[in-house]
């Protein structure tokens, strides 16, 4: 059974950084597309950022330049990594995969930026 399980979110001041990470159990994940995503209360989930198979990123917009995301094959895990965070990037934050066809989604992780 796949499982997604994030660590890392917290509180920080605005300008101030925070290292997410996703640990995937269930499988072995070196091949398949990895994502961090993110949600407030009344909006929809968007992505952040994504890492394909062969270490090719993809960052929105509202992120670019400032996150960075990464994979470590052999940890089956995936990280976040957030500087220079602004209030707006308040949010939950998901990891998810695909795996096998098939989207997995970790419970998500509190990430609170104060001004």
């Amino acid at each position: 059974q796949v499982q997604l399980v994030e660590s890392g979110g917290g509180l920080v001041q605005s300008g101030g950084s925070l290292r997410l990470a996703c640990a995937a159990s269930g499988g072995i994940f070196r091949d398949s597309a990895m994502a961090w995503y993110r949600q407030v209360p009344g909006k929809r989930r968007e992505m952040v950022a994504s890492i394909f198979s062969g270490g090719r990123t993809y960052s929105s917009d509202s992120v670019k330049g400032r996150f960075t995301i990464s994979r470590d094959n052999a940890k089956n895990t995936v990280y976040l990594q957030m500087n220079s965070l602004k209030p707006e990037d308040t949010a939950v934050y998901y990891c998810t995969v695909n795996f096998q066809l098939r989207d997995y989604w970790g419970q998500g992780t509190q990430v609170t930026v104060s001004s």
